[in-house]
């Protein structure tokens, strides 16, 4: 198999030796080319050598948690997609996570099917888009597919990935309101096991990026309905 032939190049990093062999030995079965660290100065390491497509990334890590390794991965500029292994199911850890441009969750025990599913969906809803808006303005609020910037004001505003896609969504249906089905379907392109607060917090998390300042009030909640992006005309 030649480089060019992988799916896409992950970066695996679980300080269990056990569990680290295991989800590289299938991914790569998967399809992926595969590069392992064992913690989060390795991860970094690793990441800057290797530019990978997509990190799957152990919570719980030795010299640092996987937070703070995405913190720092965003802190220089890789904004690459990560998929957090979480040893509890806890609304906490996912919360902090969206804080630090977390893309998915994966809770332990997991099975390697859902993991390459769960990968395989971030990638196809990450991957930059293959229709003719490239470029999306709603007022003063601008989405460059093309560059993966996002801009209100003129001023840059650093998303992650899944951010990205979400506002993205937002402005390609302006003034409509979207459900928190509706909006699960077509950012996760599955139902996240039917845990809607995971589109409440993103929506809280971008919307604390997008309306700031004395700006108007773009991202808005529908109670009971969903969320909309709501043009200075129509307020």
């Amino acid at each position: 198999m030649t480089s060019q032939s992988y799916e896409a190049k992950l970066l695996v990093v679980d300080d269990e030796p056990n569990i680290r062999e295991l989800l590289s030995t299938s991914l790569r079965f998967a399809g992926f080319e595969v590069v392992a660290a064992a913690n989060g100065r390795e991860a970094l390491e690793a990441a800057e050598a290797h530019n990978p497509d997509l990190a799957v990334l152990d919570v719980m890590l030795p010299d640092m948690d996987g937070f703070t390794v995405t913190r720092k991965l965003r802190a220089s500029g890789r904004f690459f997609p990560v998929v957090f292994l979480t040893a509890r199911d806890e609304t906490e850890d996912k919360v902090t996570g969206l804080t630090v441009g977390g893309d998915d969750y994966v809770t332990k025990p997991f099975s390697l099917d859902e993991v390459v599913a769960r990968i395989r969906a971030v990638l196809r809803r990450t991957a930059p888009a293959e229709d003719d808006d490239a470029i999306l303005i709603v007022d003063d609020l601008e989405l460059d597919d093309d560059a993966h910037e996002v801009r209100r004001g003129g001023e840059i505003i650093d998303l992650s990935p899944t951010e990205f896609k979400l506002l993205r969504y937002l402005m390609m249906n302006p003034n409509r309101v979207l459900s928190k089905a509706q909006i699960l379907d077509h950012v996760w392109e599955y139902d996240f096991n039917g845990d809607a607060s995971i589109v409440e917090s993103y929506i809280s998390y971008l919307r604390r990026k997008i309306d700031v300042d004395d700006r108007p009030k773009m991202i808005q909640t529908k109670r009971g309905v969903g969320y909309l992006l709501r043009t200075q005309d129509k307020r």
